[in-house]
């Protein structure tokens, strides 16, 4: 029941695949945290709309998703702490969320009115934009938008995009410096 991404997961691979060449060690631990990303996305999108619990969601990610072979997809190998946290953290602090996410889109379209898929996508990234200040929010909008470009060929990928840079820059984050 998880969003099944454009292309499946494949493209992510593709996206980090075009980055410029760097240290292996790093370049795995990117990998699995977009693969981390792209799976919490899932998981949101599927606790969403199958109603799913958080509990039920992180076993079933744990067990059949994260870095194995579903339904003849080879799903990335994925960092599942940091996929735990971001689904954790996006359920814990959902009520600051859902406001946040509010204010970045246009007037009259509350998070609620948006896909469920775009919806995941937003609310994941807002989390880290809010609750993780360790990761720079440059990288964060970055991944998330990858990720909208999985699901997603239209405009969706923009107001991911703006949407995620109103809230950086509401949350007063500088966003001079480069990914």
């Amino acid at each position: 029941m998880a969003a099944r991404p454009r292309g499946h997961s494949m493209k992510m691979k593709a996206v980090m695949a075009d980055a410029p060449k760097r240290d292996p060690k790093a370049d795995r631990l990117a990998n699995q945290r977009g693969a981390a990303r792209l799976a919490a996305v899932q998981a949101l999108y599927q606790m969403d709309v199958g109603r799913a619990t958080l509990e039920d969601t992180l076993a079933q990610f744990g067990a059949f998703h994260l870095g194995r072979e579903v339904e003849g997809e080879q799903y990335l190998p994925a960092d599942a702490d940091f996929f735990r946290q971001i689904v954790t953290g996006v359920t814990k602090h959902q009520l600051a969320i859902d406001p946040a996410v509010d204010r970045a889109l246009a007037e009259g379209w509350p998070v609620e009115r948006v896909d469920a898929t775009l919806r995941a996508i937003l609310r994941a990234a807002a989390f880290e934009l809010l609750r993780r200040k360790d990761i720079p929010p440059r990288v964060v909008i970055t991944e998330y938008v990858d990720v909208a470009k999985a699901f997603y060929e239209d405009d969706a990928t923009g107001l991911v995009n703006a949407a995620l840079d109103a809230m950086a820059r509401e949350a007063g984050t500088d966003l001079t410096g480069t990914v």
